[in-house]
Protein backbone atom coordinates (compact mmCIF):
# COMPACT_ATOMS: atom_id res chain seq x y z
CA UNK A 1 0.00 0.00 0.00
CA UNK A 2 1.44 2.92 -1.06
CA UNK A 3 0.68 6.24 0.55
CA UNK A 4 0.22 9.82 -1.07
CA UNK A 5 0.72 13.55 0.69
CA UNK A 6 -1.39 16.22 0.41
CA UNK A 7 1.23 18.30 -1.93
CA UNK A 8 1.40 14.46 -4.01
CA UNK A 9 -2.21 14.71 -4.01
CA UNK A 10 -2.49 17.88 -5.46
CA UNK A 11 -0.18 16.95 -8.65
CA UNK A 12 -1.85 14.03 -9.03
CA UNK A 13 -5.50 16.29 -9.31
CA UNK A 14 -3.71 18.83 -12.20
CA UNK A 15 -2.14 21.06 -9.28
CA UNK A 16 -5.09 21.83 -8.10
CA UNK A 17 -5.66 24.42 -5.30
CA UNK A 18 -5.84 23.61 -1.82
CA UNK A 19 -9.37 25.08 -1.48
CA UNK A 20 -10.31 23.47 -3.90
CA UNK A 21 -8.91 19.64 -3.35
CA UNK A 22 -10.87 20.42 0.48
CA UNK A 23 -13.84 21.26 -0.97
CA UNK A 24 -13.89 18.33 -3.22
CA UNK A 25 -13.34 16.16 -0.10
CA UNK A 26 -16.14 17.93 2.17
CA UNK A 27 -18.34 17.39 -0.90
CA UNK A 28 -17.39 13.30 -0.91
CA UNK A 29 -15.61 13.84 -4.72
CA UNK A 30 -12.36 12.69 -3.69
CA UNK A 31 -11.77 9.64 -1.59
CA UNK A 32 -11.71 10.03 2.02
CA UNK A 33 -7.68 10.26 3.62
CA UNK A 34 -5.86 8.63 6.48
CA UNK A 35 -4.77 10.74 9.44
CA UNK A 36 -1.55 9.56 10.38
CA UNK A 37 -0.47 12.04 13.51
CA UNK A 38 -1.07 15.73 12.06
CA UNK A 39 -1.03 14.89 8.50
CA UNK A 40 -3.06 13.10 5.64
CA UNK A 41 -2.81 10.42 3.80
CA UNK A 42 -4.41 9.17 0.87
CA UNK A 43 -3.67 5.39 -0.90
CA UNK A 44 -2.36 6.39 -4.34
CA UNK A 45 -4.30 3.34 -5.57
CA UNK A 46 -7.57 4.77 -4.61
CA UNK A 47 -6.93 8.15 -5.90
CA UNK A 48 -5.83 6.45 -9.50
CA UNK A 49 -8.82 4.23 -9.50
CA UNK A 50 -10.79 7.47 -8.70
CA UNK A 51 -9.46 8.98 -11.71
CA UNK A 52 -10.10 5.98 -14.10
CA UNK A 53 -13.54 6.20 -13.07
CA UNK A 54 -13.67 10.20 -13.80
CA UNK A 55 -12.15 8.89 -17.24
CA UNK A 56 -14.40 6.56 -18.01
CA UNK A 57 -17.69 8.68 -17.13
CA UNK A 58 -16.25 11.43 -18.86
CA UNK A 59 -16.16 9.04 -22.15
CA UNK A 60 -19.02 8.16 -21.48
CA UNK A 61 -20.97 10.83 -21.39
CA UNK A 62 -19.32 12.02 -24.78
CA UNK A 63 -20.43 9.27 -26.33
CA UNK A 64 -24.01 9.77 -26.04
Amino acid sequence: MQLITFPELRAKLGNRSRSACYNDLAEGRLPKPVKLGQRLYWQESDIDAHLRALVAEAEAQAAK
